[in-house]
Formats: structure tokens, C-alpha cells, sequence
């Protein structure tokens, strides 16, 4: 099969086309992306490459566009990712957290770009395995996401081995999740644990509870500065003053936000307001 190929016109439309709809920053030299999302999304419309789907693109087909947005803007996940910051959330920022609110026992959560669901999914499994003292809490975890068909991966919380493999251990995934088939299928008492909706970060938000704690990792590396400052600027306008930001370990607050301190004896990337 021949190489999959975009013209620079081609590239132009789709970089201006995602960065109108989600601000998602795509620079030259992103072709490779580009064909690598998109020419299987036009082969599914019966399409022989991006140029075609271009032209219907071009011709205002607004269910096309959303698919093409929600192409470009997956991104990658995976149970525990980088678990220092899970070790770190469970040894520290949690027990804080917990003592805090021990008079309302409440706890609320955001994770404001959830992908597939593995991250939301391994704070609940997080919840539920170690800190059993939770379990007449009201826990409010919200998972967001722009891409509608990782939100119904979310929900469906049905992985594959590969997936699974991938950052779980292998106690939880015997203990919280059923085999079948090809899938590992995760248990509904955890699964009930997370709410799903969309949301697009780059547009306004809806109205919000106060956040404990803002799951905000490796989606701001593809935001140009301005929507950066947009962005934090809102988490904090939600963040409770003793909540907790969590960026990607490439994120940072640094001129773009004042008002946040990293708290730099955690080490992995937690931020809070500034008193």
C-alpha cells in the first residue's frame, strides 16, 4: 500500500481546522501525525486519502469535522502512568486531603482530559484498595474529555491485554477486573466510582464544585501559550485553596500563572494556590 500523503494546502486547513475547534497546536513537521490520524478515518468514509476528506471538510460537513477533531486530539494513557505521582498522591497528597475533610467527608476530583478512562480508574481502584475508610465518603470523581468516542471507551471500561498490561498491577487486575475474550473488563463497583461527560478545555467550562484536586497531565504541551494561560487561570478560579493541581512532568506554571507554587518536596509535578 502506497505511503499516505498530504499536500502543505491540505496540512494548513487541518491545522487551522483543530486549532479553531480545540486549540490544539499543530507546527510543520506534523505531517506524520496528520496522516497517521486521519487517512484511516477516510478510508472508513469509503475516501482514497486526506485529500478528499479535505475537500468534504471544505464543503462544511460539521459531523466529519467533529470526527477529525476527535482524531487529532487522542492521546496516550495507561493505568498508573508515571507512578510517581500515584505514590506520591497515596503517601502524601490523599492522607492530607482525607484529614482535611474529615468534618464533611467529601472528596471532589477532576480529570479535565481522561482519554480512555485508565487515569480516573486507577485513582478509584487507588480509593477503594487503600483507603478503606473512604468507603461511606461521598467521592465525587469527574472524568472530561472533547473526544466523544473515548468517553464511551471510558464508560464501557473494557480494556484490552495490551492495555492492562500496561502500568496495573497484576493483583489489581485479578482482584477489580473479569476476563472475557480478548478483554479485561473492569468491575462495576469501581466503574460506577467515576462520572464521564464531555468537555472541551479551550472553550468555557460549566459550572463547577470546588476541586480538591485538578488532574490537569500531558494535555497543555499541546496548547500554545495563551490558551495555557487561560486554562490555569480558570483551574485556579475551581481549585480549593488547599486543593492540588497535577501537571505532566514536560508542565509547568512557570510565566504563565503566578498564582500557583509547585510544592517541590512532592517531586511530581503537584501544584497549589499561592496563600
Amino acid at each position: 500500500m502506497a505511503e499516505p500523503t498530504i499536500s502543505a494546502d491540505d496540512f494548513a486547513f487541518i491545522a487551522r481546522l483543530v486549532r479553531q475547534r480545540c486549540a490544539l497546536v499543530l507546527e510543520p513537521g506534523k505531517e506524520y501525525l496528520v496522516k497517521s490520524r486521519l487517512f484511516p478515518l477516510a478510508q472508513r468514509h469509503g475516501l482514497s486519502g486526506i485529500g478528499p476528506l479535505v475537500d468534504r471538510l471544505r464543503a462544511s460537513d460539521n459531523g466529519l469535522t467533529t470526527e477529525v477533531v476527535e482524531a487529532m486530539v487522542t492521546t496516550e494513557t495507561s493505568f498508573f502512568r508515571d507512578i510517581h505521582p500515584f505514590e506520591t498522591l497515596k503517601k502524601t497528597v490523599l492522607p492530607q486531603l482525607i484529614e482535611a475533610r474529615r468534618a464533611g467527608r467529601q472528596l471532589n476530583f477532576w480529570f479535565a482530559a481522561s482519554s480512555s478512562g485508565q487515569e480516573p480508574y486507577s485513582v478509584a481502584l487507588m480509593l477503594k484498595e487503600w483507603f478503606p475508610e473512604l468507603n461511606d465518603w461521598r467521592l465525587n470523581l469527574w472524568a472530561t474529555d472533547i473526544s466523544h468516542e473515548m468517553l464511551h471507551r471510558s464508560r464501557a471500561a473494557r480494556y484490552t491485554q495490551v492495555e492492562v498490561n500496561r502500568g496495573l498491577p497484576t493483583t489489581l487486575l485479578l482482584k477489580w477486573f473479569r476476563q472475557d475474550g480478548a478483554h479485561w473488563q473492569l468491575d462495576d463497583r469501581i466503574r460506577s466510582m467515576v462520572t464521564f461527560s464531555p468537555l472541551n478545555l479551550a472553550q468555557p467550562w460549566p459550572a463547577m464544585p470546588a476541586w480538591d484536586l485538578v488532574f490537569l497531565r500531558n494535555v497543555m504541551i499541546y496548547f500554545d501559550n495563551d490558551v495555557k494561560k487561560a486554562i490555569l487561570g480558570r483551574a485556579g478560579r475551581v481549585l480549593n485553596k488547599d486543593g492540588y493541581l497535577l501537571l505532566g512532568g514536560a508542565e509547568t506554571t512557570l510565566s504563565l500563572d503566578d498564582s500557583y507554587r509547585r510544592i517541590e518536596a512532592l517531586k511530581s509535578g503537584f501544584y497549589q494556590l499561592k496563600p
